[in-house]
């Protein structure tokens, strides 16, 4: 999984049967296993275009907001975007709070928070590499066209 990515190398951390956290840069303490194999094969088909949904479970740490914010996020579709005042509105919390929530994702790419933009413009990405990663991830999706 570590070279098939836009974004560099990643790895994952898991607990259980679950994936709990993407790792920048590194392998993560899940380097072997059906689990393992079920996310390199769905990170696979993300990153060659192919795939547009995961199904590979997953177990994010947080408190009871940020789960609901979490389910939030999974359900905005490949390719499309929505702003963090869209998001603050249907969960009735403020835009700063979704900026916050994002930023604590420990499962960016699996959890898309790449798709969450601010009202007037990229709004910002807590994956190594930024703003750059958050761009390629949204023309790997076909939704670059949205930032012009």
């Amino acid at each position: 999984m570590r070279d098939s990515s836009v974004v560099g190398p990643l790895g994952a951390d898991a607990y259980g049967e679950a994936v709990t956290a993407l790792v920048w840069g590194a392998a993560g303490t899940l380097t072997d296993g059906p689990l393992h194999q079920k996310l390199c094969a769905e990170m696979a088909g993300y990153f060659a275009g192919d795939l547009k949904d995961f199904t590979v479970p997953l177990a994010p740490r947080g408190n009871a907001f940020q789960q609901r914010f979490y389910t939030v996020l999974c359900a905005i579709p490949y390719g499309e975007t929505r702003t963090y005042g869209d998001l603050a509105q249907e969960l009735g919390v403020s835009a700063q709070a979704i900026g916050q929530a994002c930023g604590a994702n420990p499962i960016a790419i699996l959890i898309p928070c790449h798709r969450v933009l601010a009202a007037q413009g990229l709004g910002g990405y807590s994956g190594e590499g930024g703003i750059e990663a958050k761009v390629a991830l949204l023309r790997l999706e076909g939704a670059a066209g949205l930032l012009i």
